[in-house]
């Protein structure tokens, strides 16, 4: 039923926007009640926050740590727009937008619903690399260092979301070291790697699967119709069941996760006993596209 709502274009900006509330709800209720700091362009529009308070003296109820993320990240649309279409930064716009109001509107309890530090940075960095993950799986973006993580992964096959998410986050966390205490930069790295960890589960267009189809139809139309629906390249050879002696034709096909129930629907469509082997996390070198949506 996921994979059928993400085929209809509006139901992926539907569950886009979700994920940003499920987003904006693990910071402001596991995070920041624990005067930690997010990661990302969000994490330097908290510091930037704090710091601005304490110069100005401005009240501690004031967040405006929304309205800083939404500023911050118009560069990074003009980015979008220059790289990936208009489309995506439409989708990008609306997450981008629904984001920061959800982060500004969502209040911060004033006592921490989770008392524990670590127990807060696992629960936050589950929710929060979930959504992000979903967000980017809907062919959207909630800003930040997702749109620049997709760029540069579009750059090089070995590039993941996560990974680009940690190595700036070092740098960020640097400088929250120097601003603030060492204990909050420890839990806010924690926070940050769960939600890293997750975020690359969760973005299944970044995990790469090989899938053997074992059919016994040798209608060149199969092979055809994956590579019109699904457009990823189609190897195939002759070969024979041991067992029963039956000629059969095994069909190798490259694709991402988020593809993978689509092309099982192709391949049932015309064989409804084809028998599949799928092997995730498989490296792809050459000429294999990454998709953004």
């Amino acid at each position: 039923m996921f994979h059928k709502a993400l085929q209809n274009p509006w139901a992926r900006i539907v569950i886009a926007v979700f994920a940003t509330l499920l987003y904006a709800l693990g910071v402001n209720l596991f995070i920041v009640p624990m005067g930690l700091y997010s990661s990302g362009l969000l994490g330097m529009c908290q510091i930037i926050r704090t710091v601005l308070v304490k110069a100005l003296n401005l009240s501690t109820t004031v967040d405006f740590s929304g309205i800083l993320y939404l500023l911050v990240n118009i560069p990074v649309l003009l980015l979008a727009w220059r790289s990936m279409g208009k489309k995506f930064l439409a989708r990008t716009l609306v997450c981008v937008v629904s984001s920061s109001l959800f982060l500004s509107l969502i209040r911060v309890p004033a006592a921490p619903i989770v008392e524990e530090r670590l127990t807060a940075c696992v629960i936050g960095g589950l929710i929060c690399g979930f959504s992000l993950g979903l967000t980017l799986t809907c062919g959207c973006s909630s800003g930040g260092l997702d749109v620049i993580g997709l760029w540069l992964s579009k750059k090089d096959a070995g590039f993941t979301v996560g990974r680009f998410s940690m190595s700036f986050n070092v740098l960020l966390y640097t400088v929250c070291a120097i601003l603030f205490d060492l204990n909050t930069v420890i839990y806010s790295v924690i926070f940050m790697v769960f939600s890293a960890l997750f975020l690359d589960r969760a973005h299944q267009q970044n995990i790469s699967a090989q899938v053997l189809i074992f059919t016994r139809d040798e209608d060149p139309e199969l092979p055809n119709r994956i590579m019109s629906r699904i457009d990823r390249g189609v190897t195939y050879w002759e070969g024979k069941g041991a067992y029963t002696g039956n000629d059969i034709r095994v069909l190798c096909v490259c694709v991402s996760k988020f593809e993978e129930s689509e092309l099982r629907e192709v391949v049932r469509e015309m064989d409804p006993h084809a028998f599949f082997i799928v092997q995730e996390g498989v490296r792809i070198g050459g000429n294999f596209v990454r998709k953004i949506s």
